[in-house]
């Protein structure tokens, strides 16, 4: 499934148990820090944000387009976890950058700093999105779209 995004879109993937939301990067770059260093993303223009939450409705399409919005357009930065943090289980968003993501459900929230895997809920898990030139290409996954403007 393909989906086009604008510069100003986001595009959210909704299930039963959780929701995902994708954003261009507009080649922006980040800073992803993680407990012993801060690494720095390049993205291209058409490079996805992808957010994870294990909610749905409203509340969860509000709280994702915040965190993309705060990462995209008010430079905060990407932060991992280290593996077993407690904070990991409070988790309400988990964030990727890049060209591909791939969602996986058997791995902990917040503690990957590999961009191009996103923790999601069972119905997410094999997911992949990946960027293409004014969007996204979607593989496994036949749920709803709905796409709305970010800013």
């Amino acid at each position: 499934m393909k989906i086009p995004l604008e510069d100003g879109e986001i595009a959210y993937l909704c299930g039963k148990t959780g929701t995902l939301a994708l954003a261009r990067t507009l080649g922006h770059f980040f800073y992803l820090e993680t407990e012993s260093e801060e690494i720095v993303i390049f993205t291209d223009k058409d490079d996805l944000l992808v957010a994870s939450t294990f909610e749905v409705g409203e509340k969860a399409r509000r709280g994702l387009m915040c965190t993309l919005y705060q990462i995209r357009e008010m430079d905060s930065p990407l932060i991992v976890l280290p593996k077993g943090h407690p904070a990991s289980p409070r988790l309400k968003t988990v964030v990727s950058v890049g060209e591909k993501t791939r969602i996986k459900c058997d791995i902990q929230a917040g503690t990957h700093p590999e961009q191009d895997v996103l923790c999601g809920t069972s119905e997410f898990d094999g997911v992949e999105v990946f960027s293409i030139p004014g969007g996204a290409e979607i593989k496994n996954f036949a749920g709803e779209v709905l796409t709305k403007k970010l800013i």
